[in-house]
């Protein structure tokens, strides 16, 4: 799934048709999970973030990981801290609503980590009845 990105508020765009559906999206995207409960922990930089989210799985890409903490940010989750510090140091914490929503997530990975062993068995049990 693409996070989108920007402004779209025209009269026939996605968030215009169906803003509840976009912000879901933005929020369980593949990155936008893993930002969310690294973020739960504490503040992060930019590249220890990728660091932490790649550690998940698959690493991520610098232009997605901004892509998705712009979009985050944009929806009122993420808050980004430019400290005008020389070498540049920006971090990157939840705000309150951020916190509310990665709480929810993390309630959804918890569970889903809790019940794999279900899931895979019916997985079997219909790949099964297929064959």
């Amino acid at each position: 799934m693409a996070v989108s990105s920007g402004p779209q508020t025209g009269k026939g765009s996605a968030e215009a048709m169906c803003p509840y559906r976009l912000v879901l999206e933005h929020v369980t995207s593949r990155w936008g999970v893993l930002v969310l409960i690294h973020l739960l922990e504490r503040p992060h930089r930019f590249s220890e973030l990728r660091r932490a989210v790649g550690r998940m799985g698959r690493p991520v890409s610098e232009k997605m990981l901004a892509q998705t903490l712009q979009t985050l940010e944009r929806d009122g989750m993420v808050l980004r801290d430019a400290q005008p510090v020389i070498p540049p140091r920006v971090d990157y914490s939840l705000t309150a609503l951020g916190r509310e929503a990665a709480e929810q997530v993390r309630t959804l990975a918890l569970w889903t980590e809790r019940r794999m062993a279900e899931v895979d068995s019916a997985r079997r049990a219909y790949d099964e009845a297929r064959t």
